[in-house]
């Protein structure tokens, strides 16, 4: 058995990674999983991971709809460049119903990073300055394109670019010691093990047996293996309540539980 951490979770957040090449499988979406999993550590409840085109009209419509339901956080990664095809603050800005102006910090970000290189400020390069009114920018010491944070209700949007590595840095810099000074209200323990000679859809009902008994156990069964042939499962324990002390005793209780089960119809558990 693996314990994999224990964490504070209750708010609920919201990723949508934009770009016309990572829809089209062009650019393998690993920034989903990055923030994905930084989120969750944080403590935030994802509730789902949008990916769209380059097209301000469907960006803002979506970024709209998600706001409707009152998240705490929204992250969004591509679209701050200079090209035709960076749309995403202005998306942002008609979502929020602010006007998107240039940001007089950003713009001297920018032009600072230019003359290093002796290239003038085009127009080009000062789109990237252009932020929606009240946002607050996000310093991009690896590229140029600075980053937005900005606060619309209750609901905080960090708008990060696309390159991996500009993300992770401004987000671990930035964005995260931030986000670590809200409140939490919900405790989480998470946990896993390996079974195999089981195929999945053995160990189904038992997992919904688990399910039906507890309601505050989430439990997943990843395939590692062939189902028929040679079954492997990782399986996922996440146990979420108010006190540290009894979601670890309903995590060692559900564990014990699934073992039990899955011994009992052949399995062997690493």
């Amino acid at each position: 058995m693996l314990t994999l951490g224990v964490f504070i979770m209750s708010r609920k957040s919201w990723i949508f990674t934009l770009g016309t090449e990572v829809v089209c499988g062009r650019v393998v979406n690993t920034n989903a999983a990055y923030l994905g999993r930084r989120l969750t550590l944080l403590g935030f409840e994802v509730l789902g991971v949008v990916s769209l085109i380059d097209d301000v009209e469907l960006i803002s419509a979506a970024l709209s709809l998600v706001l409707r339901t009152g998240p705490d956080l929204i992250v969004t990664t591509g679209g701050l460049g200079p090209t035709y095809d960076d749309v995403t603050l202005e998306a942002v800005a008609r979502a929020v119903g602010r006007r998107l102006a240039v940001n007089e910090l950003a713009l001297e970000m920018i032009k600072k990073k230019y003359e290093e290189l002796k290239l003038p400020l085009t127009p080009e390069r000062v789109k990237m300055a252009y932020l929606p009114e009240g946002g607050v920018v996000i310093p991009n010491d690896v590229g140029t394109a600075p980053g937005c944070l900005i606060k619309s209700g209750e609901t905080l949007i960090a708008s990060l670019p696309g390159v991996p590595r500009e993300l992770e840095r401004m987000w671990e810099s930035f964005v995260e010691p931030r986000l670590r000074e809200l409140s939490a209200r919900r405790v989480v323990v998470e946990r896993s093990f390996t079974v195999t000679n089981v195929p999945e859809s053995s160990a189904a009902a038992i997992v919904k047996e688990v399910l039906r008994r507890y309601g505050n156990v989430y439990v997943k069964t990843h395939p590692k293996g062939h189902e028929i042939r040679a079954p492997v499962l990782e399986v996922y324990v996440q146990v979420f309540g108010d006190e540290l002390g009894e979601c670890e005793r309903v995590a060692d209780e559900v564990l014990k539980i699934l073992k039990d089960g899955l011994e009992s119809v052949g399995g062997v558990i690493t």
